[in-house]
């Protein structure tokens, strides 16, 4: 099994004795954890570290008692403490500021594996004594960095189908294995856990609905009807699925053409892996007839990790319009904006921008990305 560095290594090495909280949110079974480890391994081996996992119940009840006496009993002399998990445990905000403020010889390292209450829980009482960053599965820079550029291009085929969960990446052979298992033991957990959602399975049927339609326009409506439930409990359910990092959106740019759709969405994936296996299709790219989804998925996906790793704040569209003209992707950073048509057969590298928004938008560059270019689009 490799050891593969992560983007983020540096940024959080930088942050340690800084005085503050570390706080790593992301999917369960990203290598939130094991960033921690390594990285006050490498950094302060003299340093001592406790591991408090808030999946074990004796470890969320003495953090949820708030007792200072016994929060104390259980810190020692300790420099360094990982608070894993830390969603499962209610108002674990104020508990963590509580040890902030009273132990300031010790560093938290804080993970959750969702933003579902631990954003609302953490943000206020922590405002002013945190570093915030999002871990993601694998991204195609990261692997690049530990390999070759050559490399990664052979296992394209591979990425597109299996993902880039850690576990996924690091076991060959046993990726369809690995997937269903994180698929059903782990993608839902917070949300039923936290949410109290009644009816499992319309969850996991909305979300097999949105794998299918990856690339294409949502309507609430029409899921509504499919599942059998009204539209905001739709829009309530995409909301939670989002929060638990499973799924991301885009929203229709619009700003001059009277025809451009205003308020559509897309929906998209984190993980190509996990799309295919919550519709149990692992078939090779050559074999599929949404190999054009898949393909926009990802690089969508990496651009997205590879931007967030990077401290790149940009905001994402994609640009339609009534008459079904459209663009792919529009990232706009720092007040610019870039268009990208996403084409995986490379004969297509000279599709054409639609008129109609090279004439609205004349500022805006437009590119296409294939299988021959694509890796200098998600790479650093």
């Amino acid at each position: 099994m490799r050891n593969i560095s992560r983007d983020l290594k540096l940024i959080l090495d930088s942050k340690i004795g800084k005085g503050k909280v570390l706080l790593l949110i992301g999917p369960r079974q990203v290598g939130k954890t094991t960033l921690f480890k390594q990285m006050i391994k490498s950094l302060a081996p003299e340093k001592k570290v406790q591991f408090w996992n808030c999946d074990e119940s004796d470890v969320r009840q003495f953090l949820s008692d708030g007792n200072l006496a016994k929060l104390k009993s259980f810190i020692g002399n300790s420099d360094f403490i990982i608070i894993d998990e830390a969603q499962r445990v209610k108002d674990i905000g104020l508990t963590i500021k509580l040890i902030h403020d009273n132990f300031t010889n010790v560093q938290l390292a804080v993970t959750g594996s969702s933003s579902l209450d631990l954003s609302n829980t953490i943000n206020e009482p922590l405002t002013g004594r945190k570093f915030e960053y999002n871990l993601f599965p694998f991204s195609t820079n990261e692997l690049v960095l530990n390999s070759t550029m050559l490399e990664e291009a052979k296992q394209l085929q591979n990425r597109l189908i299996y993902g880039f969960y850690p576990d996924v990446v690091n076991n060959p052979g046993e990726e369809k294995e690995i997937l269903t298992n994180i698929v059903n033991s782990y993608l839902y957990k917070d949300i039923f856990e936290f949410k109290e959602i009644r009816k499992s399975f319309v969850i996991e049927k909305l979300v097999q609905a949105l794998a299918l339609q990856v690339g294409s326009e949502v309507s609430f409506n029409e899921l509504g009807n499919l599942l059998g439930i009204d539209t905001m409990t739709v829009q309530r359910y995409v909301d939670l699925l989002e929060k638990a990092y499973v799924i991301f959106h885009l929203r229709s740019y619009s700003k001059n053409v009277r025809n451009e759709l205003k308020k559509s969405i897309k929906i998209y994936f984190y993980d190509n892996g996990v799309r295919n296996a919550v519709i149990s299709n692992f078939s090779p790219p050559d074999l599929r007839s949404d190999i054009g989804n898949l393909w926009e998925n990802f690089l969508i996906s990496e651009r997205i990790k590879n931007n967030a790793y990077h401290n790149i704040n940009a905001k994402y569209y994609f640009w339609r319009t009534t008459q079904k003209q459209e663009i792919d992707f529009i990232e706009e950073t720092d007040g610019r904006f870039f268009a990208y048509e996403f084409k995986y057969n490379p004969k297509k590298t000279h599709a054409k921008c639609p008129l109609t928004f090279s004439n609205n938008y004349p500022e805006i560059p437009f590119s296409v990305i294939t299988k021959e270019n694509y890796l200098d689009f998600i790479t650093e």
